[in-house]
């Protein structure tokens, strides 16, 4: 539902956090794409994010703690009523239905609204600074354009309800 981030150790340049609107990203689409999309639903899964940097076995463990879900390609927000985008190029694997090119593409399209500054804001870190967002109508990109230097952060995520 919700997630937290504290700022533990910041970078003196860089490491920004970028926070997308999607409920402004759904609504800058096309009304005929918002059509279409409006029933359409995705394959989320947790693996394709984070099954990465493990070998064989715990990517199965892993599958096996976490599978595979299906959740609106638009979701309405439970308390605004608002739809928005609800897919993303890290969990998103495939949209029920469609060939796996035809999926690809619209997948790469709709999460690409995020990337348009004009639904973005950017949050800029300081030692101990919080930031409490609605994960369900927000998406983050943490901006690596820090290194050498580190950033370290505490997050708490509020477990939320099923998209709908």
């Amino acid at each position: 539902m919700g997630a937290i981030l504290h700022a533990i150790e910041v970078p003196p340049t860089g490491g920004d956090t970028l926070f997308a609107d999607m409920y402004a990203a759904y609504e800058g689409l096309d009304p005929e794409l918002r059509e279409r999309i409006d029933t359409m639903t995705a394959v989320h899964d947790f693996v394709r994010a984070f099954g990465q940097q493990v070998d064989a076995e715990m990517k199965a463990e892993m599958r096996e703690k976490y599978p595979q879900v299906e959740h609106p390609v638009v979701r309405t927000h439970p308390e605004t009523g608002r739809k928005l985008i609800y897919v993303n190029r890290f969990f998103t694997d495939n949209i029920v239905g469609l060939d796996p090119d035809e999926s690809t593409a619209l997948i790469d399209l709709l999460a690409s609204q995020a990337e348009l500054v004009e639904y973005q804001c950017r949050f800029q870190w300081t030692p101990d600074a919080v930031a409490f967002w609605d994960n369900r109508a927000v998406q983050h990109y943490a901006a690596s354009d820090y290194w050498p230097d580190v950033r370290i952060m505490e997050r708490a995520s509020i477990i939320g309800d099923r998209p709908a």
